[in-house]
């Protein structure tokens, strides 16, 4: 689907359906958000499903201001809407 990312607002790009709060978190029925495919991978590349929730990582605000995310959304904003760059899980666990 040709969309607008909701996050770094590139568009036309195709769109993956985001939850805000993930499923096993109790996410399933609450907001969702579309993004582009790099901005999704970027989020589950940096944060655990725990930690978006602890962190407080469950609305697009939050995740633009986020300082892991800013420099992120700076940069894939001057991207083509074709760029799919490759991201790399992180294997860091944050501790509580």
């Amino acid at each position: 689907m040709s969309n607008r990312c909701e996050l770094c607002g590139r568009e036309p790009v195709n769109t993956t359906v985001h939850h805000l709060t993930p499923k096993e978190m109790g996410g399933t029925f609450l907001p969702t958000a579309n993004l582009c495919i790099p901005c999704h991978k970027q989020i589950h590349s940096l944060y655990t499903n725990r930690d978006i929730v602890t962190l407080g990582l469950t609305d697009l605000q939050s995740l633009r201001q986020d300082e892991r995310m800013i420099p992120f959304i700076r940069w894939i904003r001057k991207q083509p809407a074709t760029t799919i760059p490759r991201v790399r899980k992180s294997n860091h666990v944050r501790k509580s």
